[in-house]
């Protein structure tokens, strides 16, 4: 009887080792580039969260709290929520992130399981990211981080105060959660691209992704023995596949089971399999927010499907997290906006139409553009000195982060106008760009415009230029780094005259940028072999060595200088136009509705127009040309020659 009872035993027990093992389902919740977008995009005036359908904007935090608890509720097995970087930096409210840390503590509120650091969340450098995370970690409000390819400086010492919150785990390089019966592995990058965007980071630098990425596999897998592997990846997509870094991770690292995508702010549409690898992004701003649903089994990590829920006026926004913005509101307004006579949700002005940053001549470029230009003069313009005019201003796409739109009732306020240029820290320690000025020769104006025409079809949109005080001719065809044909300084309303950008105009020209623009103007011409050279001077023509000593002073009766800030000239330059209506709002000068004309391609190859006016990078190419052209008829005529002899 014992023999048949242990005959039956082994029988189950072979039966039940050739069944397959049970399914076990996952779904991972995520977002990327929030950019402290807690209130919906755009306007600031038209969100009405705790209300559907009352509205046309799209995003807010609320929103997606409620977002992500809809999907939780949908769900009965397992949920995470996580997201992949640059959370900070991009709204009025980040302007107290350090003191406040309010991004944080919201994704504490909002249920977040992890996240990564994206390059902007060292924008304030690296002790400003330590007193973020401290401040948050006194709030105890601070979500797991994960960051696996940084590298500190062993000789610098301004990142050891953040060297030792990684060191004590407050950023982890991986993390282990367990989601049922489930061990998931998280790990976050920071990309190539990225890291070229983070020069504040200094002396932190990041090690290349692909390395850094196997090593988490390796400990992972082998170590953990996780079931899931997830990449917090601040890298990004590209069109281009050779350019999309999370592609070519994908590629070069075996064992990704899936790498939730940020940096591009790419909008999700479907997941894109590398292998067995799912890549997915959520767009930006908290216009999307993903859910991913996976099923496990034998060891595989299978894709069941995917949504992109759109966060518009359709969604509740969550009750809890709007209480907590509308506070947030309050210190913002209290200790920032106040100083600077201005509330939170005040109205500067008005418009009929939008205002959009395009990678071309787009009208916000232009109006910030000449925002700057007008504010610099009020201030540093003696009009017994022309020479103290300034001439050009100077701005990048890759730091017009939002358009200004109509909405429904056409009011721009404080936040909208704040959005569109809310980036960086001033050499003061306060926050966002200030402005700085310094002169130029003709022939150093045209390099900064070869900048479109050569570097930004290179390296992409971030690096088009929007100008103001000038307009150009340029000829696509020509050589790189001598496409611009014609320079007329000036403006609409006084007009325009022919500038001499020939090496012979010895005259110097008053520039304005913010301090990171100026910055890259600087030091353009290391990485173009010293074809486009610019050098920032003072008035006498002297190189200015350190542009903090450039800076624009907002109010020259103070001690010290007092920085103007490029948000607090763009707002100045609204509160000038026209108030046709006559309700108390200045409205968008109409010249700003569409194009200027500032910059105008005219491809040709016709020899005269590729040569006219070139420098020397030009005739150097003709005149290497020539001699190939000779030494090909010569060769041809001594080839001929011996085939008739």
């Amino acid at each position: 009887m014992k023999s048949i009872r242990l005959l039956f035993m082994i029988a189950v027990l072979v039966q039940s080792s050739s069944l397959p093992a049970a399914q076990t389902n996952l779904t991972l919740v995520h977002t990327n580039d929030l950019h402290s977008h807690f209130l919906g995009f755009a306007p600031m005036i038209d969100y009405v969260p705790d209300k559907v359908g009352a509205d046309n904007t799209r995003g807010g935090w609320a929103r997606v709290a409620s977002a992500i608890k809809q999907a939780k509720a949908d769900r009965s097995h397992p949920v995470l929520v996580v997201d992949a970087g640059d959370f900070s930096m991009g709204s009025l409210f980040h302007l107290l992130i350090r003191e406040e840390a309010f991004e944080l503590r919201l994704m504490k509120t909002m249920g977040y399981d992890v996240l990564t650091l994206g390059n902007h969340e060292f924008d304030l450098k690296p002790r400003g990211l330590t007193r973020i995370l401290n401040t948050a970690r006194k709030h105890q409000a601070l979500p797991p981080i994960v960051q696996s390819n940084t590298i500190f400086s062993q000789e610098k010492k301004d990142d050891d105060d953040l060297e030792k919150l990684y060191a004590d785990g407050t950023v982890k390089p991986y993390v282990v959660l367990k989601a049922g019966g489930l061990k998931v592995g998280f790990f976050g990058l920071m990309g190539v691209g990225a890291a070229e965007n983070a020069p504040f980071a200094s002396p932190v630098k990041f090690d290349h992704p692909f390395p850094a990425a196997r090593r988490m596999v390796e400990v992972l897998r082998n170590q953990e023995k996780v079931d899931v592997v997830v990449c917090l990846s601040h890298s990004g997509l590209n069109p281009d596949k050779s350019k999309s870094e999370d592609e070519q991770l994908a590629k070069q690292v075996q064992g990704l089971d899936v790498i939730i995508s940020g940096h591009t702010h790419t909008r999700g549409v479907a997941p894109i399999l590398v292998g067995r690898t799912i890549i997915i992004p959520a767009w930006c701003y908290g216009q999307q927010v993903g859910i991913l649903d996976l099923a496990c089994r034998d060891g595989q990590v299978n894709l069941v499907k995917w949504e992109g829920v759109e966060i518009d006026g359709r969604i509740k926004g969550d009750e809890a997290v709007t209480r907590q913005i509308q506070d947030f509101e309050k210190l913002i307004e209290e200790k920032v906006l106040s100083q600077v006579g201005l509330k939170f949700n005040q109205a500067v002005a008005e418009t009929d139409f939008d205002l959009r940053v395009v990678e071309d001549e787009s009208n916000l470029g232009n109006l910030i553009g000449d925002a700057i230009r007008w504010s610099v003069n009020q201030r540093a313009y003696d009009p017994r000195d022309p020479r103290s005019k300034v001439a050009v201003a100077v701005c990048s796409n890759g730091l017009l982060r939002d358009d200004i739109l109509r909405g429904r009732t056409g009011r721009i306020a404080v936040g909208d106008a704040f959005a569109a240029v809310p980036l960086g820290i001033g050499s003061d320690d306060t926050m966002a760009y200030p402005l700085v000025t310094f002169y130029l020769s003709g022939s150093e104006i045209k390099k900064a415009l070869e900048i479109l025409t050569t570097i930004y079809p290179l390296r992409g949109g971030d690096f088009f230029l929007q100008i103001s005080g000038l307009k150009f001719v340029y000829n696509p065809k020509r050589l790189p780094f001598d496409r611009v044909t014609d320079i007329y300084l000036g403006d609409e309303e006084d007009g325009f005259r022919p500038l001499d950008y020939s090496s012979a105009n010895q005259s110097l020209y008053r520039v304005t940028a913010n301090i990171y623009n100026a910055t890259y103007l600087k030091i353009i011409g290391n990485f173009t072999y010293g074809l486009l050279e610019i050098k920032p001077k003072d008035r006498q023509g002297r190189p200015i060595s350190d542009l903090k000593l450039a800076r624009v002073d907002a109010d020259n009766v103070r001690e010290g200088v007092q920085e103007l800030k490029e948000w607090v000239a763009l707002i100045e330059y609204l509160r000038l136009g026209p108030d046709n209506d006559r309700d108390g709002l200045n409205e968008v000068p109409d010249k700003y509705r569409g194009r200027l004309d500032r910059m105008r391609e005219e491809p040709s190859y016709n020899p005269v127009m590729l040569l006219r006016r070139g420098t020397f990078v030009t005739w150097l190419a003709a005149g290497v040309l020539l001699v190939l052209a000779g030494a090909a008829v010569l060769a041809v005529g001594l080839m001929v020659r011996r085939a008739y002899r």
